[in-house]
């Protein structure tokens, strides 16, 4: 008999990726991979074996249900994998709210709360909810599960979510919220196994990806993070702009005249390196360039990140780690070069040929804080959560 398997579904904006774990002894152990990029026509599947990666053009085209972009893909997962052994799918749902403190089963009472959360994170969340139902669809019997992104930070306190606007506005949802929480929770879980004594003090995290944040953890537990009631906030981001003074989009609707959905496409599509450069969103293209618009772009990117943690270390009273994380973070010498030389006044200090080799401690042995490059990766939580919320149905049953 195979050991049962479960997927994953990671959606961005307008991606996915895609996990499939075996189940083995109670733990998750992934066993291939997929993505899809919707922007791509035709579309194609990017599917990843143990041993070879494989580029496959899809039939299907992007429909509203996703229906048969999701059929035909699991076809070809079927082909390479047991699927016959599939028992449960985990997805990652950027919002959570105030409703979901932790995994949870996908139940027809929970799809409407997650369907309810829309507005506030209108560009992530309906991606999810397409998915989870084109699965229902397809494959109804199947136990499904989210995992949010939100939900790490609840442990932060009031004040620290509190907007400085009347409290009935509080009451009512808006407030900080904090995401990118699947990796944050790998990154502990990471600390905890390799660097425990680390795990146990005042640490910031940096994901820095295409979508960027940072985070202030104590013993583990979430207590701050740059981005706050919407993905938007924070620092600069590929296409978005991060902290934006509110009077920038009352002179855009009222002088300007533009539409909100016009002001929505800017701030999350047009800013950021992409807004500031002119030329890319993608920093290593912008690292390559000798423009000055290149410099200033990737200037304004390490000067944010570099006050970002300066604040966050202000939240913790202190600092004992910094860990860079995700596809900037684990893979950029000179940004992580560039932060570090802002906060060198905290007693930062890099060691110049581990940062250049991307090692697993990057801090020189003079520097008051430990500088670490940890890989991330999101789709092990879902699966890990995945897992314990299929163990839990099935005890129930």
């Amino acid at each position: 008999m195979n050991a049962p398997l479960l997927l994953t579904f990671n959606p961005g904006s307008s991606t996915v990726k895609i996990g499939l774990f075996r189940v083995t002894s109670g733990a998750a152990v992934r066993i291939g991979q997929g993505t899809i990029d919707f922007r791509q026509q035709p579309l194609r599947l990017q599917l990843t074996n143990s041993s070879e990666t494989r580029e496959i053009r899809l039939v299907s085209g992007v429909t509203e249900d996703l229906h048969d972009v999701l059929d035909e893909t699991l076809g070809w997962f079927a082909a390479h994998f047991p699927l016959d052994d599939l028992i449960s799918v985990g997805h990652r749902v950027v919002h959570g709210g105030d409703r979901f403190s932790g995994p949870v089963a996908i139940e027809d009472d929970t799809l409407a709360a997650i369907d309810a959360l829309v507005p506030l994170a209108p560009l992530h969340q309906p991606q999810s909810l397409r998915l989870i139902r084109a699965i229902r669809h397809l494959r109804p019997r199947l136990i499904q599960s989210a995992s949010f992104d939100t939900a790490f930070h609840r442990t932060q306190t009031d004040l620290v979510r509190r907007f400085a606007i009347p409290r009935q506005l509080f009451d009512q949802g808006i407030k900080r919220y904090g995401f990118h929480g699947l990796s944050y929770q790998f990154i502990i879980k990471q600390l905890s196994q390799q660097f425990p004594r680390l795990a146990h003090g005042k640490v910031v995290a940096a994901h820095l990806g295409s979508g960027a944040s940072l985070a202030a953890f104590d013993d583990g537990k979430s207590c701050d993070t740059s981005m706050g009631f919407s993905t938007l906030d924070g620092i600069p981001m590929a296409t978005r702009c991060g902290a934006l003074d509110a009077g920038v989009v009352l002179h855009l609707l009222e002088q300007q005249h533009m539409s909100t959905s016009d002001i929505e496409a800017l701030l999350y599509t047009k800013s950021g390196l992409l807004g500031v450069s002119g030329i890319s969103a993608d920093s290593r293209e912008l690292q390559a360039s000798h423009r000055p618009e290149a410099r200033e772009a990737m200037d304004l990117f390490a000067f944010r990140i570099a006050g970002e943690a300066a604040r966050l270390a202000t939240t913790l009273g202190g600092m004992d780690c910094l860990v860079f994380t995700a596809g900037i973070g684990e893979h950029q010498p000179e940004v992580r070069n560039a932060v570090c030389n802002r906060l060198a006044w905290l007693g930062v200090e890099l060691d110049p040929q581990s940062n250049a080799g991307n090692a697993r401690v990057i801090s020189s042995a003079r520097s008051r804080v430990a500088v670490l490059v940890l890989p991330t990766d999101e789709e092990q939580i879902i699966a890990d959560e995945a897992v314990a919320v299929h163990h839990h149905e099935e005890s129930i049953s």
